[in-house]
């Protein structure tokens, strides 16, 4: 059984001829006649009686246009549903992040998409960039923002922004009163920094920036979250760089100094073979964003 035959079918019922249904289809008499004919070998019974003056429908017929009408309502569904994903009305979009949340341009941007899109669900995942990318290749995640500017095999990336590092100290630290920090200011001083995501970026960037000065920085990995990593820090425990975005969240016994010059970019990472229409608009609202910013 085929579609098209359905369709000669509830043209049939509609217009209570072949020949009409034929005219309003945009196809022959015959081809209608034809169909319906191979439609009911098909089905073991005649839907139609045939008369000159048109068609009506049998017994059989009846109990079939029930079920027809049923089969169109639900591809009618089916193609309202697909319509709306490609006009973003519906869907959803999988996003791996890998800055913080509580201010800045990833904020504002899927602020901004759920207010502009608000029946697209965003699925916020968090994670380390090699992760993000892994699924990203297999398709199970749409995109990733992560910190820097690496190029990734087999996926488009894209700088959008960039934040300002900041060290995070206690707040009776002897730089507190200071407006920038030096590196040369912090590299005695002992860090910690998280297993968990983003520490790892953060270890990297301490070994690169003391390294060149001669001093191999001291930093401590520990099993924490990026909030409890910072109230580690107002313990006294260490301190820890973190991302601008990340300075708007208070953090008992915590303050944030920015250091001097050092600036980190971030970058919008996908698949070429994702089309997902959610993450067009998505990347596509993120580069105004950029543009404007700029």
């Amino acid at each position: 059984m085929k579609l098209r035959q359905l369709r000669y079918f509830q043209g049939a019922v509609e217009n209570g001829s072949f020949r009409r249904a034929a005219k309003a289809l945009g196809v022959r008499e015959s081809t209608v006649s034809r169909a319906i004919r191979d439609l009911e070998d098909e089905l073991g019974a005649s839907l139609f009686h045939r008369q000159a003056g048109g068609v009506s429908l049998t017994v059989a017929g009846e109990r079939f246009v029930q079920r027809a009408r049923i089969v169109f309502q639900q591809i009618g569904d089916g193609a309202q549903a697909v319509s709306e994903v490609g006009r973003c009305e519906n869907g959803f979009i999988r996003v791996g992040i890998h800055s913080s949340l509580a201010s800045g341009f990833l904020a504002e941007l899927l602020r901004k998409f759920g207010r502009d899109h608000s029946g697209i669900w965003i699925d916020l995942i968090d994670g380390s960039p090699s992760e993000h990318v892994a699924t990203i290749r297999r398709l199970q995640l749409d995109v990733a923002f992560l910190a820097g500017t690496r190029a990734w095999v087999d996926c488009e990336a894209e700088v959008l922004w960039s934040e300002k590092v900041f060290v995070a100290f206690p707040q009776n630290h002897a730089l507190k009163g200071k407006a920038e920090i030096d590196w040369c200011d912090i590299e005695g001083e002992q860090f910690i920094a998280s297993e968990m995501v983003p520490g790892s970026e953060v270890s990297d960037c301490l070994v690169q920036r003391l390294a060149v000065r001669g001093r191999r920085p001291d930093v401590r990995l520990c099993k924490l979250d990026r909030h409890n990593l910072l109230s580690l820090v107002g313990l006294g425990r260490g301190l820890t760089l973190t991302s601008q975005a990340t300075t708007v969240s208070t953090i008992p016994g915590v303050i944030y100094r920015p250091i001097d010059g050092e600036i980190l970019s971030f970058s919008a990472v996908w698949s070429p073979r994702n089309d997902n229409p959610a993450l067009r608009r998505l990347l596509s609202m993120a580069r105004q964003m950029s543009a404007a910013a700029s």
